[in-house]
């Protein structure tokens, strides 16, 4: 069974490694055009092409599929790549191109991606952030064979994984990664020896849309109750990182409890700010205790460290 792979980010990665560590033949990876990331904005390889280097897997980069357009040229050079190296299905995971059909009829099984949600629910580019922010009891990952549509393909194999209390999207992207890469094995594995169980279509009801994370969204608005910007501020976490506005200055808020709040103080308004309490702001309904902190060029850090180098007291929010 050889299979070209096509993903990008750590989500990816984690599922690339389980199929090579599981002895499955990768001929071909493909993976985004580098691009600048990180403080620096330093031009950086992809989670997925470094893995793919570090084994010795040819990579190709191209910055479109589509054979119409600006980029047609790019995309044509991929055609040949792809048709000049045999395999018999691409898995997909986070790629961040659109597959056109000549893609997904290219392999002899198609393409099967890795979706962390259970479809149709959190269809598209942000699933694990947008389970997380809707307040979701559960999530998981669904292998599907892929269509033209987004996300809309009929699933092979789902499992659920329950979002517990504290989890971020940092920390529940770590365990649907290593969920994805144990079930896209299972899911090779069963196609190469035909036991794969028939594609089943997504429901046409419960259907979702995780649009795009944007940095504009970070802002908090502690006009809105307080279990809903907790809840965002773990799914924000690692990325954007929620943003509080205190007289005039973006904080980033890392962690946040809910709590009680007397009806005499505004939205907004700091409650407490001291090492003992912590530091406590009302909001439209409830109050937010934040754990960790980070002002403009410091480092993150717990409530009663913060206070040490940045005063709170007897100002607001908003």
């Amino acid at each position: 069974m050889k299979i070209i792979f096509a993903g990008t980010p750590e989500f990816a990665a984690v599922a690339f490694k389980a199929l090579h560590d599981a002895g499955f033949e990768i001929p071909l990876v493909l993976t985004q055009p580098d691009r600048p990331a990180g403080r620096g904005m330093q031009v950086q390889a992809s989670a997925v092409k470094q893995f793919a280097l570090s084994r010795g897997i040819p990579v190709a980069q191209p910055v479109s599929l589509r054979l119409d357009g600006k980029y047609a040229d790019a995309a044509a050079e991929a055609q040949a790549v792809l048709q000049g190296t045999p395999h018999d299905v691409m898995v997909v995971a986070a790629y961040g191109l659109i597959l056109p059909k000549w893609v997904l009829d290219l392999p002899r099984y198609g393409c099967i991606n890795i979706h962390a949600s259970i479809l149709p629910r959190w269809r598209g580019a942000a699933p694990i952030h947008r389970a997380i922010e809707a307040g979701d009891r559960e999530t998981g990952v669904t292998i599907m064979q892929m269509d033209e549509g987004l996300d809309t393909g009929p699933m092979l194999m789902t499992e659920r994984l329950p979002i517990d209390a504290g989890d971020t999207t940092g920390s529940l992207h770590d365990k649907l990664a290593e969920l994805g890469g144990k079930m896209i094995v299972e899911a090779i594995g069963k196609l190469a020896q035909g036991s794969l169980p028939a594609a089943v279509p997504q429901a046409q009801s419960g259907i979702t849309y995780a649009a795009k994370i944007t940095k504009e969204e970070a802002l908090l608005d502690f006009a809105q109750p307080a279990e809903h910007l907790a809840r965002k501020i773990r799914a924000f976490n690692p990325f954007p990182g929620a943003i509080g506005i205190f007289n005039g200055t973006p904080l980033k808020i890392w962690r946040a409890e809910t709590g009680a709040c007397e009806s005499s103080f505004q939205a907004g308004q700091v409650v407490t700010a001291d090492a003992h309490s912590g530091i406590t702001v009302a909001c439209g309904t409830g109050a937010l205790h934040l754990l960790e902190l980070q002002k403009p060029g410091g480092k993150r850090l717990p409530a009663s460290e913060f206070l040490k180098g940045f005063s709170i007291e007897g100002g607001r929010f908003g």
